[in-house]
């Protein structure tokens, strides 16, 4: 499976896609006061460079945003 096929996968699907590789997540936010609704997604899922020793970032982000 490559890093592709994990865009827009739910965010636990995802992470179990990965195994046991070191993992970064984030979470992408607005930049405002929200509530996230719906399910979280992998945006982005891609191997770190350098010395993380093959870690993988995972940046998530829900469905849609209500401001709070």
């Amino acid at each position: 499976m490559s890093s592709e096929d994990l865009v827009m996968m739910p965010w636990v699907a995802a992470r179990r896609a990965l195994g046991d590789r070191p993992l970064r997540f984030r979470l992408l936010t607005p930049p405002y006061a929200a509530l996230g609704v719906g399910t979280l997604r992998a945006l982005r899922v891609e191997p770190l460079s350098g010395e993380h020793d093959g870690a993988w970032e995972l940046v998530a982000g829900y469905d849609r945003y209500e401001r709070l």
